[in-house]
């Protein structure tokens, strides 16, 4: 089973955002983390939400407790607090067949 950890926050900036959560990519795969995602508002591109898969539920709950992640999330700009979600992924259909085996 892969859990998903679902992120939505606002950031002071995107661009400046950004490289501080490349930086923190070891700190992801050190803990199970496989993939990330990352989508912006269209209307508000300072609003972000980061899809990061791992192998249990277990593995992205030792991420979200590790004690990096808030001080990363500061130094990167994150403003308020954070939501967070973990999912289970129940189907996925993709529409077009070309597209099935890229990772978007």
């Amino acid at each position: 089973m892969t859990v998903t950890l679902v992120i939505h926050h606002r950031v002071a900036d995107y661009h400046a955002w950004k490289p501080v959560f490349d930086s923190h990519e070891s700190v992801r795969s050190g803990h199970g983390g496989t993939e990330h995602r990352i989508y912006r508002d269209i209307q508000d591109p300072n609003r972000v939400v980061v899809h990061i898969d791992f192998p249990s539920e277990q593995a992205a709950r030792d991420f979200v407790a590790d004690p990096s992640l808030k001080e990363v999330m500061a130094r990167a700009g994150v403003e308020g607090e954070p939501g967070m979600s973990f999912m289970d992924r129940t189907e996925r259909k993709v529409y077009d067949p070309s597209l099935a085996g890229q990772a978007a």
